[in-house]
């Protein structure tokens, strides 16, 4: 017990006292995740609304196609995608491998099924008046789905929220497409799984302090969008 409670107050101080390596991983968690969550939200918002409002042969499949996506292993995603942005990959010409937008790729891949699913689930419990009195009132389908987004407006909130979380905590597609790198791609949970391998219990523990209280606080804004 004394050595975990040392290491939480070492970890505290290193929080409080603005460590440079801690304030490096936690801008990159913070920036690739938010950069990747709006990137998902561009493409699972629309994919989606889609989903939920037309009704076509094979949509079941392509629900289960999401609903498959929603479960895909980090580490698989980061395979495929090493594999594209290495130098012998189709995309290798671009350099993108081990920097901060190959991380932003990857987790990308990861939040846009669960943006698309939840906002998908979202348009299926809203009412149908919504499209139908829309639709007859002179509006295009485009419209119609506008006002339908801007009703379910909290769900979708709520459906990005939970792909940032989902983002902000994983390690494998960080790890093989990041690389890693002091001060450029060293996300939260990297820097927690090296340097707690390499006997730095302190460092590891400060950032998981930190990375807690974001999913607590990505948790606490999500049940109270639910709420409303």
């Amino acid at each position: 017990m004394g050595y975990l409670s040392e290491s939480f107050v070492t970890a505290v101080g290193m929080i409080f006292s603005f460590d440079r390596e801690v304030q490096l991983a936690v801008w990159t968690s913070l920036y690739t995740s938010s950069c990747s969550i709006v990137i998902a939200a561009l493409i699972g918002i629309p994919a989606g609304l889609w989903l939920g409002i037309k009704q076509f042969r094979g949509r079941r499949l392509m629900i289960t196609l999401l609903n498959t996506l929603m479960a895909l292993p980090t580490v698989v995603v980061g395979l495929v995608l090493f594999g594209i942005f290495s130098r012998q990959g189709p995309l290798g010409s671009l350099g993108l491998l081990f920097t901060p937008w190959a991380m932003i790729a990857g987790q990308t891949v990861l939040a846009a099924p669960i943006v698309a699913n939840y906002v998908m689930a979202t348009v299926n419990g809203a009412d149908k008046r919504i499209m139908d009195t829309a639709l007859t009132l002179g509006a295009t389908p485009f419209q119609a789905g506008v006002q339908l987004l801007k009703e379910i407006r909290f769900g979708v909130m709520a459906a990005v929220i939970a792909g940032f979380g989902r983002v902000i905590a994983e390690v494998g597609v960080a790890m093989m497409l990041g690389g890693n790198i002091r001060g450029t791609t060293r996300t939260m949970t990297t820097a927690i799984a090296l340097e707690t391998s390499k006997g730095e219990f302190a460092f590891g523990l400060s950032l998981g302090i930190v990375l807690l209280s974001v999913a607590l606080f990505v948790n606490l804004f999500l049940n109270f969008l639910q709420q409303r």
